[in-house]
């Protein structure tokens, strides 16, 4: 099937006509600046296009997918097209000296103010821990190429040679402050992918330019693409001054020199769409010639928590490992991220979690039944094989998962009846629920950090003493040794003849 996505440049449907028909779809995808643990609202994005990815998997497609970890440049003032305040590392290194002084400090943290790299790096391996953990596709790419999850900081030569080259095109332009910008009255299309045409921006609305720097700018929206700052923590020679590059300088250069001059595929959350996506695309298009940067760009809505922004002061702040901590499993905390449609807002609960896990736990159950060669009895194909169109055809319609879901349930709901089919029909079922998880990526994640046997000897105690009253059948101490359990926060699973179990999310 050819697969459609919602275009945010042309705001219409698009079905994905590859750059390279005989070559690998190119495809980017913003990643995470590592200055801190990314939240779950980071990871909505982020799965999203490793959904993305899976279904272009899924349909026989070659991906070259490469996501940027940003260790440099990203400042606080992310609404400011010349990425206005101070260095997100450098609001790091604060926040790990604050954490050392009250004894909080993570363990393996570098709080050297002076060793930005250190902190950036300790940052990016836990993403990669947590991207791995939920099955983050291109986390485990990086293991044997780097380059699929670059760092700016190893690209800065090519940034350099980007800027000096819109320069000599006449795309940029060193300020009076000996600031290097980009003008945006030199590319006509600026403005097309966010709906900021110049007139607005002239005026500031939206608080979206610099004002500051409006005397200094040709146009108030023009952007910065270096700035010299001998104070600077991070800084590096240019033809300009010791300084620093402009935070979407270098997705322009990575996607650039790792996948082309032209890309099929960008993805990003929705707040990447102004400044930085629509920067993004005028530094690449005047630096390249070409009438595209991306074929296609896609932007994910942002993730709500108890339908409210996430909030410290209010407790609906988290982390992936604050979720894992609660005893949710990793596949659960994916199904929940991943299932409500990207175009729109999500409302993550702990509700919608538990429900998540116990639909997981179902197709996990269904998925060891098939194993055992143990299924319905059917004329001919099973229904999990007869769905695969009905579940191709909805993860082609603009990544509609909860459709696709759908499917999956009422298949696997068929599946409650005799057991009487024949090995060879389990093994094709399998094989049909297996293609389906290709794209859920969940079956493999359903175990939760803390299970049987892992510091639980109590817990184990209990659930044998359980066990041993069930085998003499006296089911009320059988019973009232599972409510007890259910009230320290356990829940026993009972399965293919073993028992586990695991904490209940609270």
């Amino acid at each position: 099937m050819t697969l459609h996505l919602h275009d945010t440049l042309t705001g219409e449907p698009v079905a994905l006509q590859p750059v390279d028909p005989d070559g690998p779809i190119r495809f980017y995808s913003c990643g995470p600046t590592v200055y801190d643990y990314a939240h779950i609202g980071n990871f909505r994005a982020f799965l999203a296009a490793d959904v993305l990815r899976r279904v272009l998997e899924f349909n026989g497609h070659d991906v070259r997918h490469v996501m940027n970890i940003t260790d440099v440049g990203h400042m606080t003032d992310d609404a400011s097209a010349d990425g206005g305040g101070e260095d997100k590392m450098q609001v790091a290194a604060r926040r790990l000296l604050d954490a050392k002084k009250s004894g909080s400090l993570p363990a393996g943290a570098d709080v050297d103010p002076d060793n930005p790299q250190a902190i950036a790096d300790f940052y990016a391996d836990a993403f990669l821990e947590d991207a791995r953990m939920l099955g983050l596709k291109v986390a485990d790419d990086v293991k044997n190429d780097p380059s699929c999850m670059p760092r700016p900081t190893t690209w800065i030569e090519s940034m350099v040679k980007m800027v000096q080259g819109l320069i000599d095109s006449g795309h940029a332009y060193v300020a009076e402050d000996g600031v290097v910008y980009f003008d945006v009255q030199s590319f006509a299309d600026y403005g097309a992918l966010s709906g900021n045409r110049l007139e607005a921006l002239r005026s500031g609305e939206g608080g979206r330019v610099d004002m500051a720097t409006q005397s200094i700018k040709r146009h108030p929206a023009d952007f910065m693409l270096w700035k010299p700052d001998t104070s600077h923590l991070m800084r590096w020679p240019s033809p300009w001054g010791e300084g620093y590059p402009g935070w979407h300088l270098e997705c322009s250069v990575m996607a650039r020199e790792l996948l082309g001059d032209e890309i099929d595929l960008h993805s990003g959350g929705e707040d990447n769409i102004f400044p930085h996506h629509e920067c993004e695309l005028a530094q690449t298009r005047c630096t390249t010639g070409c009438s595209h940067f991306a074929r296609i760009w896609v932007h994910v809505r942002h993730l709500m928590v108890d339908g409210g922004k996430m909030s410290k002061s209010a407790g609906t702040f988290f982390t992936v490992r604050d979720i894992l901590e609660k005893g949710a499993t990793p596949a659960a905390l994916r199904l929940e991220l991943i299932r409500t449609h990207y175009r729109v807002n999500a409302n993550f609960t702990m509700q919608g979690l538990r429900d998540c896990g116990r639909m997981v736990d179902r197709w996990c159950r269904l998925a060891e039944r098939l194993e055992s060669g143990v299924c319905g009895a059917f004329d001919g194909a099973g229904p999990i094989e007869r769905s695969m169109d009905r579940f191709a055809a909805a993860v082609n319609d603009d990544l509609n998962l909860a459709g696709a879901i759908g499917v999956l349930n009422e298949a696997a709901a068929a599946h409650g009846g005799s057991d009487d089919g024949t090995a060879q029909q389990a093994a094709r079922e399998l094989a049909a629920l297996r293609r389906m998880d290709s794209v859920l990526g969940v079956l493999d994640r359903n175990s939760a950090p803390e299970t049987s046997g892992d510091g639980g000897a109590d817990i184990d105690a209990m659930v044998q003493a359980r066990n041993d009253a069930r085998a003499r059948k006296d089911w009320a101490e059988a019973d009232r040794l599972r409510d007890t359990l259910k009230e320290m926060g356990v829940e026993i699973m009972d399965a293919g003849g073993e028992t586990t179990w695991r904490r209940i999310v609270q």
